[in-house]
């Protein structure tokens, strides 16, 4: 993830071009497009896509396009406001100030909260944080993370040991085979639908859409399976089990990279079958066979996986269950072979390197592991 880069019009800004162009970053999702804007001769901004970036290469979708119309006067707030009358910004932080620390007096400091968005700077959430944890004293501080990504989170933890990404955007276009699964990327995620779909003209990349309803990332879909709803571990354990039965685990990798690997096997044990798992699925059997088969023939797959996933009460678990697939076969970490989680919010992990959840410290260390650094 990258942080933010602000518009800056200053002429002395490193993130200016001769032209009068300014690098900046698109905060709408975790794609995190790079922009450029321009200050027009009637104080508007056009907007464009900035070709060198690495995430878009000059794409933008429809709410790129629009950031400029974002930062108009019209319609918005240009002062300070107290119950709806306008004020100044010494009586508007004195205010703010003032009612924090009466409440903190009156109720402790675990009275009071901030719910951090998913689009600040990197440097704005540390600063968010240090206010809560060491100044006020509360560790009541949770960023677009604990909604947004907390199940990946923990799915990364207990496999990695680390809350880790181990893909990036170039993946979908070396892949042969992209499970899409609780995401629907035409709409989410513009233009990284655009790669991919560019990615399968070019070089024939199979898709593989699983999603209980028929959207619009369907249309390049190969495959579809709609599945039911929350039936993901079923399918992906009986993916495991089908590798294993197959002889398609790298014991290899496994042996020399990872544990638990025969405790996981079991677990999947009662999914072993195709028709037990059209059963728990409402798939049918030839489908199922041939996604099993594709995942089991194609060495540069690439699972993505979002917020249909993550935004589960066992997204965790389905999580685990989309990594220990590719655990099993060493498809992780590879050009074109790797689980990759796609975001919501453009810095959803800048929040958690500076600790702003709950439950963690600076670099995401936990406040309950006793090895954490004190």
């Amino acid at each position: 993830m990258k942080s933010h880069k602000t518009i800056n019009a200053d002429s002395n800004s490193t993130n200016k071009t001769s032209s009068g162009w300014t690098k900046t970053t698109c905060a709408y999702c975790g794609v995190g497009c790079g922009v450029e804007a321009k200050v027009t001769a009637n104080g508007k901004l056009d907007i464009r896509g900035d070709e060198s970036h690495p995430a878009n290469f000059g794409r933008l979708c429809s709410k790129g396009l629009a950031l400029g119309d974002t930062v108009t006067t019209e319609g918005r707030l240009l002062v300070p406001s107290i119950d709806s009358q306008s004020t100044s910004w010494e009586q508007a932080l004195t205010h703010v100030a003032t009612s924090f620390n009466d409440i903190i007096a009156k109720h402790g400091p675990d009275a009071v909260a901030f719910y951090v968005s998913g689009q600040l700077l990197t440097e704005d959430y540390y600063v968010a944080n240090k206010l809560m944890k060491g100044f006020i004293g509360s560790a009541n501080i949770d960023t677009n993370s604990r909604l947004c990504m907390a199940s990946t989170v923990v799915g990364h933890k207990r496999a990695f040991g680390e809350d880790c990404v181990p893909g990036n955007y170039e993946d979908l276009e070396l892949a042969d085979l992209v499970i899409l699964t609780g995401s629907n990327l035409a709409w989410c995620h513009p233009v990284l639908y655009q790669r991919l779909k560019t990615a399968k003209e070019k070089r024939g990349t199979k898709v593989v859409v699983i999603d209980p309803r028929a959207t619009s990332t369907c249309d390049i879909a190969d495959l579809h399976l709609p599945l039911f709803p929350g039936s993901d571990i079923a399918l992906f354990n009986g993916l495991l089990a089908y590798l294993s039965k197959r002889n398609q685990a790298n014991r290899e990798y496994i042996d020399q990279h990872t544990e638990g690997f025969d405790d996981a096997l079991h677990q999947a044990k009662r999914f072993s079958t195709i028709t037990s798992v059209a059963l728990a699925t409402g798939l049918k059997t030839a489908d199922i066979e041939t996604f099993y088969d594709w995942f089991r023939i194609t060495p540069r797959t690439v699972t993505v996986f979002s917020q249909g996933v993550n935004q589960s009460t066992s997204g965790s678990d389905k999580v685990n269950s989309i990594l220990n697939c590719h655990l099993a076969t060493g498809r992780i970490g590879k050009p074109g072979s790797t689980p990759f989680s796609v975001t919501g919010q453009p810095n959803a992990m800048g929040g958690r390197e500076v600790g702003g959840l709950a439950n963690t410290l600076l670099r995401i260390w936990s406040l309950e592991t006793k090895s954490t650094p004190r």
